[in-house]
């Protein structure tokens, strides 16, 4: 009887010790790995990162230089599915196990705008509401032929990566609902 009851102790803390890391994987933290170079030099390829995932749990916007893993897939409504499928999926302890390189619909960025902002792109300088941004962390002047000119929609965001000559972002999918925000960046290693 002393055995299964220290069995029963043994599974039991294994248990619980599981539910938490998964609700905290879920809802608080996730860590993480940086595939490609769009980030770069801020971030680049192999980067682990962990990541605060308040900002989606509670609906936040993020603000101005936050930079943030999206879900890319704006023509679709983001759902707690998809939330469940990429804290599982897609963090370090996962990646170490299968190898799994996260699909492209997974990004991170920086955020440049937010509800109500104008961004305008010219001559490869970046706008908001008039005024140039001043983008110490831009790897290299942004090479760009065509004038961008949007205003981003009430409960969404504008996203830049910060090696802009390499970056799938906003340019590209438009402005990004803040319910695809799926975490932002706390912690690099």
């Amino acid at each position: 009887m002393k055995i299964i009851n220290i069995i029963y102790e043994v599974f039991s803390t294994i248990f619980i010790a599981l539910v938490i890391a998964l609700f905290l994987n879920f809802f608080v933290l996730q860590p993480s790995t940086v595939f490609g170079s769009s980030m770069e030099p801020t971030l680049s390829e192999g980067d682990f990162i962990i990541m605060s995932k308040l900002i989606n749990t509670f609906d936040l916007m993020p603000n101005y230089g936050d930079i943030v893993i999206i879900d890319s897939n704006v023509q679709e409504k983001h759902t707690f599915k998809d939330d469940v499928v990429f804290a599982l999926k897609y963090n370090k302890i996962s990646s170490l196990i299968t190898k799994q390189i996260p699909e492209d619909r997974y990004w991170i960025k920086r955020v440049i705008g937010k509800a109500g902002d104008l961004i305008e792109i010219k001559d490869g300088v970046v706008f908001r509401n008039g005024i140039p941004l001043v983008e110490p962390y831009v790897k290299e002047e942004m090479i760009h032929t065509d004038s961008i000119r949007v205003i981003v929609p009430k409960g969404h965001i504008y996203v830049l990566g910060d090696n802009r000559n390499h970056s799938a972002d906003s340019r590209i999918i438009g402005s990004v609902p803040v319910e695809n925000v799926l975490g932002k960046l706390i912690f690099k290693f």
